[in-house]
């Protein structure tokens, strides 16, 4: 299940089919601290802050975003040596990057507009996913080969991640 907060205070809960009522009202409650934390959060900031980004921006940044993601690919892939099929840029609302089981790297075109080292923990997260398809101990200990302050890079993302639908 998953549980979204958006900017405009609309909480979207996305179950598999066939969850029973209980279960995802169960989930909402866990989870209710967290969601009004978010509202919150909402209520404080500058609405003007939030940027949003439309479809022409896509196709504006689809191809610097993917120069980037080569050139970085390259240098991190240097000290790892993970074998990849192919990088896509893609246009997602909710994630920054992704590795498919085909070892694709799928990368949001929205990394353009981020700082650089909040992009190389992105890019080397989704690398090291070639290895380590989880988020094991041997997975973060992999990142942080390449990136040792990435606990610090992660927490200051998850900011920036607000700001870009």
């Amino acid at each position: 299940m998953r549980l979204a907060v958006y900017c405009d205070g609309a909480v979207v809960v996305t179950s598999p089919f066939g969850i029973e009522q209980s279960i995802i009202e169960k989930f909402i409650a866990d989870k209710k601290q967290w969601v009004l934390d978010k509202i919150s959060f909402f209520n404080s900031i500058d609405s003007k802050a939030i940027r949003t980004l439309s479809h022409k921006d896509f196709l504006e940044n689809k191809d610097i975003a993917l120069a980037l993601v080569h050139e970085r690919v390259k240098f991190y892939n240097k000290m790892f040596g993970f074998s990849f099929n192919k990088i896509f840029i893609k246009n997602q609302k909710t994630r920054w990057g992704s590795c498919s089981c085909k070892q694709n790297l799928n990368l949001n075109y929205k990394i353009v507009f981020l700082p650089e080292k909040h992009q190389d923990y992105i890019i080397v997260h989704e690398l090291c996913h070639l290895k380590e398809f989880n988020h094991s101990r041997k997975f973060w200990a992999l990142v942080e080969k390449a990136l040792p302050n990435y606990l610090d890079i992660k927490k200051e993302l998850r900011n920036h991640e607000l700001f870009y639908k």
